[in-house]
């Protein structure tokens, strides 16, 4: 359910601009005879100025006048336009990914200047336009090695690369397979990764290992053992490191002919946290001599994702405002009760379909509140009923996995940047409020007390456009100095909904 929302709260909200409070209230200022959404980047009005309504209709009944520069009447008509802008040229290029050459080309579509769309794609996609178009050109070559006979040169030319060079260059660098390695997949019977260099794997074990006792997944030295679901059914996979590699065996008795290696191997990636690339935020760090210490123990940390989309929003709700050790007691207790028990003590996490069979009541006696079992279920209706596309989220733009995840019952500004973080994989997220956080921040800087949510703003903006590895480097941080987990809660005075420990992600 939403916070309460008193004007000591929305006063907060406005005066640090949070977008995560566009659509949940309406600043009206009586002195200019204007309305603004919370987010509104206009000069803030003194407080005894403002008064507050909930709807556009409200304010203009009050006298009011929609603002110009942030222009919530459009916000509240769900027209976005820039959102709207990346949202075609990502249609436009996934159909025909060599339709453009370069990002002037890019531009010229979206009718703005190549600076414009370089900030709409941060806003949007939190990567730039040039990794953006790399990256897209590289997912339809890999659908092309998997259903046609073209060559891999061909399909090169086809997908819009202007060398051989740099499309093997690039299909390594986000496939971690050569093109021929990645088409013989359904062939073999493993897939070995190449990992890039200084990848962190004692760093990825440690966070794959954090629930000792989890019943999806294992550790066991360089070994990490796990249930996946897959659309061709549950399987469990060994992923076994070496020096520069990381090799997958299947090992439950599903038949190798059925497997779909391809979706294998994106969740691969995304559970190896090989989707992002930390260089470039090394290199904004250490070009800062106060932010290089971030970066001490740390160099090559990567964001390791949570495999299962439906699995990473469960966590994102048990998980609220409980210690580590008993959000894994409920995520267990839930997947022994919901999972597919596939082999050797492995469950598959539970599909959405799964928790709707269970009851309020069922998850109450699994040690759920009320509320947070109602939470659950209601978001597993949304996912079935198609109102919560987790999928198209995942891949779509940030705006709207915002907007989207908001909108749901039991998920807060917190939650949701939370789940676009370290489910979705965005690359710009903070989760303010998060206690953690706000301590390392306070570390790090020296402050003499934690920062609130508007000081954290202004911390974290130095680290733009790579705010999501910032957050998990202070993470570790605060977990490296600590001898047990914590939680990861809001102050309640400034945000009362409830929000997920980060420990208590998958």
């Amino acid at each position: 359910m939403s916070a309460p929302l008193h004007r000591e709260l929305m006063l907060d909200r406005m005066l640090a601009a949070d977008r995560a409070y566009d659509g949940r209230f309406i600043t009206g200022v009586v002195s200019t005879g204007i309305y603004c959404l919370p987010s509104c980047r206009a000069r803030k009005p003194k407080p005894e100025n403002v008064v507050f309504h909930f709807t556009p209709g409200q304010a203009r009944a009050a006298g009011l006048r929609a603002c110009l520069r942030c222009r919530p009447d459009d916000f509240y008509a769900d027209v976005h336009r820039d959102e709207a802008r990346v949202e075609a040229l990502m249609a436009l290029i996934d159909a025909s990914p060599a339709a453009v050459r370069n990002v002037r080309d890019l531009a010229r579509l979206a009718d703005v200047s190549p600076s414009k769309l370089h900030d709409l794609f941060r806003m949007h996609l939190h990567t730039t336009p040039v990794e953006w178009l790399a990256r897209q050109r590289v997912a339809h070559a890999q659908r092309l090695l998997m259903t046609t006979a073209r060559t891999a040169a061909e399909i090169a030319f086809d997908v819009g690369f202007e060398s051989l060079s740099a499309f093997g260059e690039q299909f390594r660098r986000w496939s971690a397979l050569t093109p021929h390695a990645y088409r013989r997949l359904p062939h073999t019977q493993a897939i070995r990764l190449t990992l890039p260099p200084g990848y962190p794997t004692a760093a990825l074990l440690r966070d794959l290992g954090r629930d000792p006792a989890s019943l999806t997944d294992r550790v066991d030295g360089q070994r990490y053992t796990a249930a996946v679901r897959l659309t061709s059914g549950a399987v469990v996979i060994q992923v076994d490191f070496t020096p520069g590699t990381a090799t997958c065996t299947v090992l439950s008795p599903q038949s190798l002919e059925g497997l779909n290696w391809a979706e294998l191997h994106g969740m691969l990636l995304r559970r190896l946290g090989l989707t992002t690339d930390p260089s470039r935020f090394e290199a904004h760090v250490t070009a800062a001599s106060d932010l290089a210490p971030l970066l001490s123990g740390g160099h090559g940390l990567r964001t390791p994702l949570i495999a299962d989309l439906f699995d990473g929003l469960l966590w994102a709700i048990v998980g609220q405002q409980v210690n580590f050790p008993f959000a894994c007691t409920l995520r267990r207790r839930i997947t022994e009760r919901a999972g597919e028990l596939v082999m050797d003590g492995l469950f598959a996490p539970p599909t959405p379909d799964a928790v709707l069979a269970l009851t309020d009541a069922d998850l109450v006696g699994l040690g759920l509140t009320r509320a947070r079992a109602g939470y659950l279920r209601h978001a597993a209706r949304q996912v079935v009923d198609g109102q919560l596309p987790l999928t198209a989220l995942a891949t779509g733009t940030a705006t709207r996995a915002e907007r989207t995840l908001l909108a749901q019952n039991g998920i807060g500004p917190w939650s949701a940047h939370y789940v676009m973080l370290r489910v979705f994989g965005f690359q710009d997220c903070v989760p303010l409020g998060d206690t953690a956080l706000a301590t390392a921040l306070q570390r790090h800087f020296a402050l003499p007390s934690r920062p609130d949510r508007a000081q954290t703003t202004e911390l974290m903006a130095r680290f733009a456009p790579y705010r999501s590895l910032a957050t998990l480097h202070f993470w570790r941080h605060f977990q490296s100095t600590k001898e047990t987990s914590h939680d990861h809660v809001p102050p309640a005075r400034l945000h009362p909904r409830p929000s997920l420990p980060v420990a208590a992600s998958g």
